[in-house]
């Protein structure tokens, strides 16, 4: 649908990255906390997959991914979030 290839995936502490599951990705995307329409242009494919409009900011969209993760209780600490095309 978008054309955009996002990649999504949780950084370890010890800098090993795994995909992030869909299930985390799409309770993102359908419970979007931000109230920020930029994210609407969003779809999760699988895990560590989302598909994007050409208007989404990656480095806007980590940052409020690893935050809504982090409030969810997805990413322990030390870990983070990698977006990237």
């Amino acid at each position: 649908m978008f054309l955009r290839k996002l990649r999504v995936e949780r950084v370890d502490v010890l800098g090993q990255s795994q995909p992030c599951p869909v299930a985390w990705i799409d309770n993102f995307a359908m419970r979007n906390f931000t109230n920020d329409t930029v994210f609407d242009d969003t779809l999760p494919v699988a895990d560590g997959l989302l598909e994007a409009g050409f208007r989404v900011p990656v480095e806007q969209l980590q940052a409020a991914m690893e935050d809504w993760f982090r409030r969810k209780g997805y990413l322990k600490p030390g870990e983070r979030l990698q977006v990237s095309e």
